[in-house]
Formats: structure tokens, sequence, C-alpha cells
């Protein structure tokens, strides 16, 4: 009997020495989480690197994938070689998906990048010739928004049921000035625009080129349009953590500050 209490102690003592090393033992480190995310030019850019540090203490390192036209961005996140990416609006999204059977999804507008024409020879539309060269985006998208924006300040008339987001040059019912639209690659408008009359771009085209919409623009866009710059990524994993917790982030204080500051007449925040 004496062997057999003394058995047992020795038994609940080990026990317990077991569960007190286990009580000691170091959590296991989370793994860090990669997100890769796609984008092109500033700002859009300068909102990744604001974010990029409140996602690290989040322990999500957010890789920031820079690409050099408007299409890459898109043939990267539907082939999952980014996990979302940040350059577009809405409208172009849906072009891209029925155009090439795509689940892009939209997460979160970011901003609106004021719309607007910018002319190196004349300071106001009345001083545009007839016959004046126009350049604007040839993609589709751009295109309807190129010609809403014209037919808003009257320098063609589109139909009444053409809208920012589907007119096309077929929709043009009236062109009096016998303006001439010469559609170039939207990364290329910067380029051309000293070779033409009148050039319609975003912010991050024209910026670089010296030009602001509240001051240089012969004609601008309002924050009513529905091309706001946005967060986009699949429908596999849009409603993720991380995604959301970017979205969060991208859409913080400090990234308001940002655009307040930095893109006060340029870049109007969406949220």
């Amino acid at each position: 009997m004496k062997k057999l209490m003394l058995f047992i102690l020795f038994s609940v003592l080990c026990l317990a020495g077991c569960a007190s090393n286990a009580d000691k033992e170091e959590p296991k480190e989370k793994k860090e989480q990669t997100l890769k995310v796609a984008s092109l030019i500033p700002p859009m850019t300068d909102i990744l690197e604001i974010a990029k540090p409140l996602m690290k203490e989040e322990g999500i390192n957010l890789e920031i994938v820079v690409l050099n036209d408007n299409v890459q961005p898109n043939n990267a996140l539907a082939n999952k070689e980014v996990d979302a990416n940040f350059f577009q609006h809405v409208p172009y999204m849906e072009q891209f998906n029925k155009n090439s059977n795509a689940d892009l999804v939209a997460v979160q507008p970011i901003y609106h990048a004021v719309y607007g024409g910018y002319s190196p020879k004349y300071k106001s539309l009345d001083d545009l010739p007839d016959g004046a060269t126009v350049a604007i985006a040839n993609d589709p998208t751009n295109i309807s928004r190129s010609l809403a924006l014209m037919d808003k300040y009257g320098l063609i008339k589109l139909k009444d049921d053409a809208t920012s987001t589907d007119a096309t040059e077929a929709d043009i019912v009236e062109n009096k000035r016998n303006f001439k639209i010469k559609k170039v690659d939207l990364l290329m408008l910067a380029r051309v625009y000293e070779d033409t009359d009148l050039t319609i771009m975003t912010p991050a085209y024209a910026e670089p080129l010296g030009l602001k919409p509240n001051k240089d623009a012969l004609l601008t866009e309002g924050v009513e349009s529905a091309f706001a710059i946005t967060l986009v990524a699949r429908k596999d994993n849009a409603d993720s953590e991380a995604i959301k917790l970017l979205a969060e982030k991208m859409t913080g204080p400090e990234v308001k500050k940002f655009l307040e500051e930095d893109y006060k007449d340029s870049a109007l925040p969406a949220f």
C-alpha cells in the first residue's frame, strides 16, 4: 500500500510539472501575411505607401506592384498574380469584366480624380478654333466619360439617352465646330498634349505637366461622377480579412489628411 501511495504521488507531481512546462511555452509566432496590390502612378501609389506601415502593424506585409500600363493591373489580378489593384474606376472595371469574362469586384472608392480638359494654346473654350483637335483616352469607358464632358460644356451634342458610362462617337448628333477627336492610349495623353488643341485627362497625367484642374482646366467634371478611383479585388477574395483591413487603412485619417493637404485641388476623398 505504501508503494502504491508513493507511485500515485510521483505520477501527480509529474503531471503537474508537465502542465507547468506547457504553461511556460511561448505561443507560436503568427506567420506574416503578404498582400500584393498592383498600381500605376501617384497619388495611387502614395496612398498605398501610407497604408503600408499601418498594415505592417496588423501583421500584413503590403507589397506594392507598380506596373507600366492600364491593362496589366487587371490581367494580373484576374490571373491571381496579385491580390488587389488600385488604379481604376468602376466603369473601367466592369468593361474589363465584360471583355475578359472576369469576376473583379469593387471593394472601396477612395478618391475622385477631377477629370478636366486642358489646352496648351488657348485660354478659354471660346478660343478653340473650328476643327480643333481634342485628345481623349481610347478605352471605351474613358471615351464615354470624355464625350459626356464635352457635351456638358456644349462642345458637342450627344443623344438624349447617352450617358457618361456608355456614350460612343456614334451618339454624337451635333458637332457644329467640327472638332476632331483623337483617341490615344491613356498613358500617352500627357505626351501628345503639346500637339493638341485640347486634351481631356485625369490630374494624374495633367499634374506632371504642371497643370491643375482648379486653375488650368477649361472644363472639369464634378464629384457627382461615377468614376471614383477604387480599390478592386476578385470575387473570391474581396471579403477576406486582409482586403477588408486594407480598405479600412486606405480610408483612414492618414489618407484623408494626405488628400486634403497634398491633392486638395485634384483628388477629392470619396469616403
